[in-house]
């Protein structure tokens, strides 16, 4: 696993800190959590896009690999 620092404003900071304590885990769970949690929202719809681009244009991208 690779390590990755995100500086958090103070505010922000003790309102995770708060929420790990309140939940009993701790603040870098839950940052993981919401990271994967953004990836999975908008990861689909790029995934569908590029899908329905790829499909339009099938004839070019595969004269292009020739």
């Amino acid at each position: 696993m690779h390590e990755f620092t995100i500086p958090l404003p103070p505010d922000v900071r003790h309102e995770l800190d708060d929420l790990a304590d309140a939940t009993g885990r701790v603040p870098e769970d839950i940052a993981l959590d919401a990271v994967l949690h953004r990836l999975a929202r908008e990861s689909s719809p790029v995934r569908v896009r590029a899908e329905l681009l790829a499909d339009a244009h099938a004839d070019l991208l595969r004269r292009l690999g020739e």
